[in-house]
């Protein structure tokens, strides 16, 4: 048994060696407030287009509810300007769009509704199953390509918004907007995005994401993106020319 390091939702994740192979093993004890997460990615993991882990087993036992996944190998994206992983992040969000338009028959948050507080809904509206998490440490690259896991806060919604979030990951990791969003032509979806949504998603992402802030002085975390999330804004409000711009 090997202890995973990353993550900040479970309250056990290990990788387990057993007769059968390796599995990955993630869990939430019963006073977890974010247990539904687990619950949330077990549902829809069927759904999911292979090669993504398949569930292999849940667990409910003694107020534990424990999740194994088949194991994927890999190491975690370097998202630093000049990576040589940029490339295969933008394919595999490629495929991911393709792949999940249209959104499987799974019961899932519209983008419409998670964002109804701070993004008009005709600009986040859309039929492809996006993952929204896109830290990189949910992203795993090996010799076959990316795996992107951990499918616990997926929702409904324009095929571009995982590549938007990922966008503010770049800043973060040093990118300036206009680079990030070089990098994110190279994701079909992305250049076909309306202008005005991208503008209006990148607004109230920015505005959405000081308010985690506020709400969670603790997390470290949360300061640098909500900092990356207001430059990338404040970039698509004020057009440059010969800026590349979705």
């Amino acid at each position: 048994m090997t202890p995973v390091e990353t993550g900040v939702i479970s309250d056990v994740a290990v990788v387990l060696g057993t007769s059968t192979g390796r599995f990955f093993c993630k869990g939430a004890a019963a006073g977890n407030p974010m247990g539904w997460m687990h619950r949330n990615e077990a549902r829809i993991n069927a759904c999911l287009p292979p090669p993504l882990p398949r569930l292999r087993w849940q667990v409910e036992r003694d107020d534990w509810l424990l999740l194994g996944f088949e194991y994927v190998a890999g190491r975690h994206p370097d998202l630093a300007p000049g990576s040589s992983d940029l490339p295969a992040m933008a394919t595999a969000l490629s495929a991911m769009a393709s792949k999940l338009t249209p959104c499987p028959a799974v019961r899932v948050q519209p983008a419409t509704v998670r964002w109804a507080d701070h993004i008009p809904a005709e600009m986040v509206d859309g039929d492809t199953l996006i993952h929204t998490d896109v830290t990189p440490y949910n992203f795993l690259l090996h010799d076959g390509g990316v795996t992107l896991v951990d499918w616990s806060m997926p929702c409904r919604g324009a095929a571009w918004i995982d590549t938007a979030l990922m966008v503010i990951r770049l800043v973060r990791a040093g990118h300036s907007p206009e680079q990030a969003e070089g990098w994110a032509g190279l994701v079909p979806v992305w250049s076909a995005a309306r202008r005005e949504a991208v503008d209006a998603f990148a607004a109230g992402i920015a505005t959405l994401s000081r308010e985690r802030e506020q709400q969670r002085p603790s997390a470290s975390h949360l300061g640098p993106l909500a900092d990356a999330a207001a430059w990338w804004s404040r970039y698509r409000s004020k057009p440059r020319a010969g800026a590349r711009r979705a």
